[in-house]
């Protein structure tokens, strides 16, 4: 198992897996040796405070780009909410999560036609995150 790590949390990597951090940005893709979809993790920090679950909810709902039923998840060290939806030809995952003032915006996206494939996978990653703190 490798880890992929960045200045503000990390997260376990399977060997078939790859990740790269684009520092420039706050931005780290994932995705499998098969290519059948990838992970985009955005970091977000709040200046002052912490992020509570209202406050969460209300920036998924501003942010998504489609109507959504959010449901609440946790994911390793992060709490906050998860949807799903299809997007054109894309099958799309979001998850806005945030452990104290660390936000993360996260999407999966792949073909339509390959929707769930790697969902069991995705979860197994994320469940790992763990903040650097």
């Amino acid at each position: 198992m490798n880890v992929l790590e960045t200045d503000w949390w990390a997260m376990a990597l399977p060997p078939e897996w790859w990740g790269e951090v684009d520092e420039d940005e706050d931005t780290v893709l994932v995705g499998d040796q098969d290519d059948v979809g990838c992970i985009e993790i955005s970091t977000l920090h709040k200046a002052d405070g912490h992020f509570d679950q209202a406050e969460l909810l209300r920036i998924a709902g501003n942010e998504s780009e489609a109507e959504q039923q959010w449901q609440q998840v946790e994911l390793g060290d992060f709490r906050g909410w998860r949807a799903a939806f299809a997007e054109g030809d894309a099958a799309v995952r979001e998850w806005y999560v945030a452990n104290g003032s660390l936000l993360l915006f996260i999407t999966y996206s792949c073909d339509l036609d390959n929707r769930g494939m790697d969902d069991g996978a995705v979860d197994e990653l994320l469940d790992s995150l763990t903040t650097n703190r």
